[in-house]
């Protein structure tokens, strides 16, 4: 049951998973089995604009419902020689995002194909009641590309509502029919507003640094002299997703061999037209190849979007940079300059710039130095910078992770790509958290990081004879790929050997890309040394609350970490993806199914539950052993499930 009509042979593989949490669905609410609701709930489909070759996203949104929706599930289709589905996001509060095709069955599958034209989702409260759907909370998101060849016009995205294999809600109380709304996308042409192939020059990149939730001191900006004569042009943007004709211009100029678009937007005009609504303000720049970005709002404007809790997305050839804007911090910039400064006076400017050709000659002598590695794809650096009477503030640092997402070029392989990775100033590379995601066409990589630098993307394939045949095998290659564990010796890992404080710290780091302090602020332990390789990492792991030593002042860098040691720094990492943590009421009854949990000590007990609670752990023979000192192999299981779960690999 609960297969699209007409595509039974085909799916039948592929929606096992989905199959299973229909079954469960029915089950959920067992004493409500029948009843039938008095009004219908309601649905809608954002009506959106995109350009011809672009993407743009749909969020999906319960309107209104007599009661909390407990589970739907629905099939959408669309004109496969317009459109195609790129990605699924949830966005109900902690839903679990899983792929039919794994294991096991999750509160959220969903199923794309698109040579046939549909999108199958399927979701189920499986917590009691605990994360029920409420009215004017938004479903999920789809994300949806415009082929390039696609014709100027409408297209919609529509339900076969009268099945109920395809169209059915589930709430508290009853079974619910439910209407739905909206759904149209209107295609335009490529290059919509002229041809976007430069800009005017911007000031030359400041210095970009590690951490988190911080601007950079004031400097002078330095205006290079452009070769070319500027060429401005109108063009449109979107807000909501509903185009905004000529609501911005784009100037094109060239200065030292690079071709620089710059959109400057009309920020009162924005303004006036969002209103307290807006969500997404998007910059779409096509056509420009290898040429930098720049999009130019002003402080008024990004402070208005900051109370609106709304993004802005710049999309390009090359990549695309979605900032929230209270990321921006357009408070402490306005400390830099002075608070008397108007906030129209300050200009933002959000840049997507190849990178210099220095940098790419650095990153490729780093790949070197590394064993079996290649660089995919030319670097790309992501900049934020705040421009006001000649001086310039960057803003570098976050307080939560940030998106940019680097195209491939035509006929580049994504899974050709382990890892992203960033330059640091000694030269070397780390990596960022990153996921590849597969298109028509061309490829994607997702990179999630706290700073702004420059990225590249790299192949680092990694064995180790000794886990070949070890549980841990899939998890320690592939974390070796991204540069975050390493072996002990040639083509060997250990992976039962135990692993010290410092080790465990500095793993956990580089799998969250944390690669230098968040503040200045040193932190002072008796035991870690001046000159130790450790001494970075603990500072770091310091500065972002992940650790805090013994009551005697010491660290025991060198000392093996216990389990419910290492999951005490896990959960406090829980925080800084945006984990939901186990509550003071349930962590009795996670630990409860573990017949050692009195041995977990009371510092222990929540850490250890929230592992527990997002599948960070499993325990053995029903026993967590939480005092049992934690293994190599151990630690990189637990640091994949933790960036796996938040959604960064």
């Amino acid at each position: 049951m609960f297969q699209p009509k007409k595509k039974r042979p085909r799916i039948r593989r592929t929606m096992s998973g989905l199959i299973a949490l229909t079954l469960l669905s029915s089950l959920v609410f067992p004493s409500v089995a029948g009843a039938e609701s008095t009004e219908p709930s309601e649905v809608q489909f954002a009506n959106v604009t995109v350009q011809a070759g672009q993407t743009v996203h749909v969020p999906v949104t319960l309107k209104q419902s007599y009661s909390q929706v407990s589970a739907y599930n629905m099939q959408i289709d669309y004109d496969t020689s317009a459109l195609e589905v790129v990605r699924i996001t949830p966005k109900s509060v902690n839903t679990i995002s899983t792929s039919p095709e794994e294991t096991g069955v999750g509160d959220f599958q969903y199923v794309i194909n698109n040579e046939e034209g549909w999108v199958r989702i399927i979701w189920v409260d499986f917590n009691a009641g605990e994360r029920l759907v409420l009215d004017e909370q938004q479903l999920f998101d789809i994300e949806v590309k415009a082929k390039s060849n696609a014709t100027p016009g409408t297209k919609q995205l529509t339900v076969e509502q009268s099945d109920s294999e395809h169209w059915h809600f589930t709430n508290v109380e009853h079974n619910s029919a439910a209407q739905l709304s909206g759904g149209t996308i209107t295609i335009t042409a490529a290059n919509s507003g002229g041809d976007n192939s430069g800009s005017t020059p911007t000031p030359n990149p400041g210095n970009s640094s590690g951490g988190g939730g911080s601007v950079s001191p004031t400097s002078p900006v330095v205006t290079p002299v452009p070769s070319t004569p500027a060429v401005t042009k109108g063009v449109d943007i979107y807000v909501n997703g509903q185009k905004q004709e000529q609501s911005a211009t784009a100037t094109t100029s060239t200065v030292n061999n690079q071709v620089t678009t710059t959109v400057h937007v009309d920020n009162a005009k924005v303004i006036n037209q969002i209103g307290s609504g807006l969500r997404t303000l998007l910059l779409p720049i096509t056509g420009t190849g290898k040429g930098a970005v720049v999009g130019e709002l002003n402080g008024k404007l990004v402070k208005t979007m900051e109370g609106s809790n709304a993004e802005v997305v710049i999309q390009t050839d090359s990549g695309t940079y979605t900032l929230p804007a209270n990321q921006i911090q357009v408070d402490q910039i306005l400390n830099q300059f002075g608070s008397t400064v108007p906030l129209e006076d300050i200009t933002i400017q959000i840049a997507i710039v190849p990178s210099a050709t220095s940098k790419q000659t650095a990153i490729q002598a780093a790949a070197d130095k590394l064993e079996n590695t290649t660089v995919i794809a030319a670097p790309i650096d992501f900049e934020v910078k705040a421009i006001w009477n000649g001086q310039q503030v960057n803003v570098d640092r976050f307080n939560s992770y940030v998106e940019r997402t680097i195209t491939l070029p035509e006929g580049v392989d994504g899974s050709k790509i382990t890892t992203g990775v960033v330059l640091q100033p000694d030269g070397s590379l780390l990596h960022v958290p990153t996921k590849v995601i597969k298109g028509n066409g061309q490829d994607s990589a997702i990179i999630n990081s706290l700073t702004n630098s420059t990225y590249a993307l790299i192949y680092h394939p990694a064995t180790f004879s000794d886990v070949t045949s070890h549980w841990s095998r899939d998890d320690v290659q592939d974390l070796a790929s991204r540069l975050i564990v390493q072996g002990t010796g040639e083509n060997v890992f250990a992976p039962d050997r135990s692993i010290t404080r410092a080790e465990f710290t500095a793993v956990l780091l580089r799998g969250l890309g944390l690669h230098a302090p968040r503040s200045t602020e040193a932190a002072s332990f008796t035991d870690v040394k001046t000159g130790s390789w450790y001494e970075d990492e603990v500072q770091t792991a310091v500065s972002y609350g992940l650790i805090s030593g013994y009551a005697d002042d010491s660290f025991r860098p060198n000392s093996e970490i216990s389990r419910a040691e290492a999951l005490t720094i896990v959960s406090r990492a829980m925080k800084l993806v945006g984990l939901a943590q186990a509550d003071a009421s349930e962590t009795t009854s996670l630990l409860s199914t573990y017949s050692d949990s009195a041995k977990v000590q009371a510092w222990a007990a929540e850490p250890v539950a929230s592992a527990i609670k997002q599948e960070l752990v499993q325990g053995a023979d029903g026993k967590l052993m939480s005092d049992a000192d934690i293994s190599r192999a151990q630690s990189a299981a637990i640091v994949k499930r933790l960036l796996a779960k938040a959604g960064l690999i």
